[in-house]
């Protein structure tokens, strides 16, 4: 099983940056995968980034490459998403996620795990 604990959301203006970080304990595998997700009110769950636990190997929504940077380090056990140039369209809940067997599913049930989530809202 795997914990993860997300924080850093927060209220910014339009233009401004954020840092989130997603600590995860308990079965983590070199071949893990963590994600981060996210959900506007009405709106479909979308994925943002996501990032092999170990080596390199790094992907991006479309709606966020350029601006956001996804990184983990592995010796602390976290996750961060550095958010850049943020637009009022990124105002949603946040999630991190964690595969254990990298295969970016997921899915809980399949070692699958998810955050709790955190408030991002960007101000025009």
């Amino acid at each position: 099983q795997v914990q993860l604990v997300e924080s850093g959301g927060g209220l910014v203006q339009a233009g401004g940056s954020l840092r989130l970080f997603c600590a995860a304990s308990g079965r983590i595998l070199d071949r893990s995968t963590m994600g981060w997700f996210r959900q506007a009110p009405g709106k479909e769950r979308e994925f943002v980034a996501e990032i092999r636990w170990r080596g390199t190997g790094t992907y991006y929504g479309d709606s966020v490459k350029g601006r956001f940077t996804i990184s983990r380090d592995s010796a602390r056990n976290t996750g961060y998403l550095q958010m850049n140039s943020l637009k009022p369209e990124d105002t949603a809940v946040y999630y991190c996620a964690f595969d254990v067997w990298g295969r970016g599913a997921y899915a809980p049930g399949e070692e699958g795990y998810w955050g709790q989530g955190t408030q991002v809202t960007v101000s025009s």
